[in-house]
């Protein structure tokens, strides 16, 4: 899979999990009447993040809002802000990931800066999806609490006492819409490495001498720190005397000024 299907895949993902994540919060049936016991009623209620409503039999249905914050339970609210955080960051990682798509060219950009800010929006794709299948799961277990001791009091004899709910339709697209964004973040991540440029990944280190009086040649000879007294002489046709430089060291010749 190229780089560039593997950013705008887990562009479209991860678009799509946000979407889901919105629609979710917004959605009013995250918890449902349970209608096992009276599957024939007048009056069908059903609740969400932001208001409860009711449906009547004629059609009519009325929604009223929350007017307290302090009144709602801690965990409710808590749901809250973690549907929150998780669509505020899938939005700057919508934002950031669109200037980081490879098939975008914006002024001189280089791929190491697309390839940060790609890394950056799938973190974020990632932290918001784990935000709504949190907060989803938590929603879903405080349902679960609830209906069994609705079902411990309606054995007791006190079948008036509550009514019972069960997982509204908001439930499921909200687990949905957050694996979408991690599965998305994923992905994103896994492109990142493929925009890295080459050159960066390998740098070639080098290094230099320390030392003040000794100097590296490429050659056939042994050159030592120039210093040292002359105890070899050599002699024979052809042979040059190799010349000294001003601070007294000699001047070898290398083996391709024999060619």
């Amino acid at each position: 899979m190229s780089t560039t299907i593997c950013q705008v895949m887990g562009f479209i993902v991860s678009s799509l999990g946000v979407a889901g994540c919105i629609v979710s919060t917004v959605m009013d049936m995250w918890s449902t009447q349970d209608l096992y016991d009276n599957p024939v009623t007048a009056v069908f209620q059903y609740q969400g993040l932001w208001r409860s409503c009711v449906r009547q039999s004629s059609g009519f249905t009325e929604c009223r809002p929350y007017f307290t914050i302090l009144g709602l339970p801690a965990m409710f609210q808590a749901v809250r802000a973690l549907m929150i955080v998780g669509i505020v960051l899938g939005i700057l990682g919508l934002l950031v990931c669109i200037f980081a798509l490879k098939c975008i060219r914006i002024g001189n950009m280089e791929d190491s800066a697309k390839a940060n800010m790609t890394l950056t929006s799938g973190i974020m794709f990632i932290i918001a999806g784990l935000c709504a299948i949190t907060g989803v799961s938590v929603f879903a277990n405080m349902l679960v609490t609830n209906f069994w001791m609705s079902t411990a009091n309606m054995y007791q004899g006190m079948q008036n006492v509550q009514n019972r709910y069960t997982f509204g339709s908001a439930l499921f697209v909200g687990w949905v819409a957050g694996g979408l964004a991690l599965v998305g973040g994923i992905l994103m991540c896994l492109a990142c490495r493929g925009l890295i440029p080459e050159e960066s990944r390998y740098k070639a280190v080098s290094y230099n001498a320390s030392g003040r009086n000794i100097s590296y040649r490429t050659g056939p000879y042994k050159v030592g720190s120039g210093y040292e007294p002359d105890t070899k002489t050599r002699k024979g046709a052809g042979y040059e005397e190799p010349a000294r430089s001003e601070d007294g060291r000699r001047s070898y010749p290398s083996k391709y000024d024999y060619v």
